[in-house]
């Protein structure tokens, strides 16, 4: 939709800045852009700023920037972990360790709790409003039919724990506010890149057409599907 106040957080990443230029697409839209790395965009509807999981004030200052010239529209939390040069995915129970549990969570549930926090008082109260985080669908319980993977699976279980229980307190003050998780499917991006050697090529998204899913997935939602959990395709994903 036109004239839109939206935010993306994550917006250096594959998936962040193809919502970026997803959204900016429509002159009409206004669009905030923020990463923990810096950023730079020529689109004349897109500011850029700084946010850090680690640094809750970033957080609360990126909020407030953001709804200077009205209530948001849109917020898109587009960050997460689940690998990095020092950082791969538990294949048992041998491979835990504190800091693995300690940095998956606050990419993928500390962090978007936060953002909820300072983020979700902004949408707008008299209209329909989004809060969208992306999700994976191996954070969910009922789908877990492989194991492994267990510090990034419990980080994102709790990221779904926390949609669910934001909808909820969310519903009583703004009605009209959808909270939502996302699972993008398999996507060729730095997060997936390890792991997409046995992924069917029809399998394997652009960020560019996973964004364009998720944006119909969006566009279906209604206040009733606050609080779940969908895939790309618009299929609901079990807790």
């Amino acid at each position: 939709m036109p004239n839109q106040n939206i935010v993306v957080i994550g917006a250096s990443g594959g998936l962040g800045s193809a919502f970026v230029n997803f959204f900016a697409d429509n002159p009409g839209n206004r669009i905030h852009a923020f990463a923990r790395s810096e950023i730079e965009s020529q689109l004349t509807n897109v500011s850029v700023g700084r946010i850090d999981f680690a640094d809750e004030a970033s957080i609360q200052h990126a909020a407030e920037q953001s709804a200077q010239e009205g209530p948001l529209d849109c917020v898109i939390v587009a960050t997460g972990i689940l690998h990095d040069t020092n950082l791969m995915p538990e294949k048992s129970l041998r491979d835990l360790s504190v800091e693995k549990f300690q940095r998956n969570l606050l990419a993928n549930t500390i962090g978007p709790a936060l953002i909820a926090k300072h983020f979700l008082p902004r949408l707008q109260r008299k209209q329909r409003s989004i809060f969208a985080a992306l999700s994976a669908r191996v954070g969910s319980i009922g789908d877990n039919h492989l194991g492994g993977w267990y510090a990034y699976r419990a980080s994102k279980a709790a990221l779904n724990m926390l949609i669910k229980t934001a909808s909820i307190e969310v519903a009583r003050r703004q009605p009209k506010a959808i909270i939502v998780g996302l699972h993008p499917g398999t996507v060729d991006t730095n997060l997936s890149q390890p792991f997409q050697q046995r992924v069917p090529s029809e399998k394997l998204f652009t960020p560019d057409y996973s964004v364009k899913k998720l944006s119909s997935v969006l566009d279906g939602l209604s206040t009733e599907d606050s609080g779940k959990i969908f895939a790309w395709d618009g299929s609901e994903i079990p807790y």
